[in-house]
């Protein structure tokens, strides 16, 4: 009998999905093997600490052992045994360990408590002792937790999230979406935009124009998609439609993989204008009308501008028919008040240079 290729195709994608399939679930479960050995390596350490007194030197002295005894084993140095004595501190309750993917833990009824706990086997060590060290607050900590499982995030990703507030900017845009899309769409593109968008991979000085910051960012892709965020695919930027014997260019043009739609964004230097809402909701018009399959969702607008008045961005979506939000863009990150307040200003500097010429 002749092997139909169609059938044979069909065959193999689906072996190939399977063996996927297994592999993702044998490293999570391998990955989930090892926070429960690393967490139970800290309880052991930190309950013999506490009842026969024990200091730290015990530590050093194990992971001294364990290297001399078995050398073929890695992952055991004084370092790591104590982020493991962290690791049980930070999570003391037998639950912590939970062999479930996150889309099982999320269709189960447990608390928000319980599936942290069970959340954190699920990424890898590196990103454990990240979280551990950079952040105290276990619900924020937990958020990122979700978000690495939800985007794949390396650890290196992870890392600039962190450093970047994300958690303080997610979902943060101004916007018309609980009026314009369905409930259930409005609260995703909700949370895919954020406010401010950071773009300090760029070098660019002032004054520039926004056809400069443009280019710069598309020389920048790959960590402009990144400050995106996941989901997003470029289509182009100066993107051309043709609306009644009229050109016109848009500044960048995205597909947004999850949201299943068109995202146009417009880059604007300087302050935001209530016109800009109204060129933006055209803009949606037309790649609704022109590209959009019929498939898609409606094509949301992303307004991004230097500075914003809330009120007056609020009044400006107010009556628009499509989905539009406004963010602000910074070129570098501001420093935290508090460490913005402890340097010297430049008068203080120069005041300091005068007295040492002085000197």
């Amino acid at each position: 009998m002749i092997m139909n290729i169609k059938d044979y195709q069909s065959l193999l994608a689906d072996i190939k999905a399977k063996i996927r399939n297994a592999q993702i679930k044998a490293a999570l479960a391998v990955n989930a093997e090892m926070m429960m050995l690393y967490w139970d390596i800290g309880k052991t350490i930190k309950q013999l600490q506490s009842e026969q007194g024990w200091g730290a030197t015990v530590v050093a002295r194990l992971a001294n052992d364990i290297k001399n005894e078995l050398p073929e084993v890695k992952g055991f140095s004084e370092r790591n045994l104590l982020f493991m004595v962290q690791f049980y501190k930070e999570y003391d309750t037998e639950n912590i360990i939970v062999k479930r993917t996150v889309s099982q833990l999320e269709n189960t009824n447990h608390t928000k408590n319980e599936f942290m706990k069970q959340a954190v086997s699920q990424i890898p060590w590196g990103h454990n002792i990240l979280l551990m060290q950079k952040i105290k607050e276990k619900e924020i900590r937990f958020w990122y937790v979700q978000q690495t499982l939800l985007n794949g995030w390396s650890r290196d990703v992870l890392s600039l999230m962190i450093k970047s507030n994300l958690h303080l900017r997610q979902g943060e845009a101004i916007n018309n979406f609980s009026k314009t899309l369905p409930d259930s769409q409005s609260e995703l593109v909700k949370e895919t935009l954020k406010d401010p968008y950071i773009f300090d991979f760029i070098t660019i000085t002032q004054p520039f124009t926004e056809r400069e910051l443009e280019t710069e960012l598309i020389k920048h892709v790959e960590k402009f998609l990144l400050e995106l965020g996941a989901g997003f695919a470029f289509v182009g930027r100066q993107y051309k439609l043709v609306v009644g014997d009229q050109d016109f260019y848009l500044d960048l043009l995205f597909y947004h993989l999850k949201m299943r739609c068109f995202v146009v964004i417009d880059l604007k230097r300087g302050d935001f204008k209530p016109e800009y809402a109204g060129k933006m909701n055209f803009y949606c018009s037309a790649v609704d009308d022109l590209i959009k399959h019929p498939t898609d969702k409606p094509t949301i607008g992303l307004i991004l501008c230097q500075t914003k008045n809330k009120v007056m961005a609020e009044y400006a979506l107010r009556d628009m028919s499509k989905p539009i939000g406004v963010s602000e863009f910074e070129l570098t990150r501001s420093l935290p008040q508090n460490l913005r307040s402890s340097l010297p200003t430049i008068e203080e500097i120069e005041n300091e240079l005068k007295i040492k010429r002085a000197q």
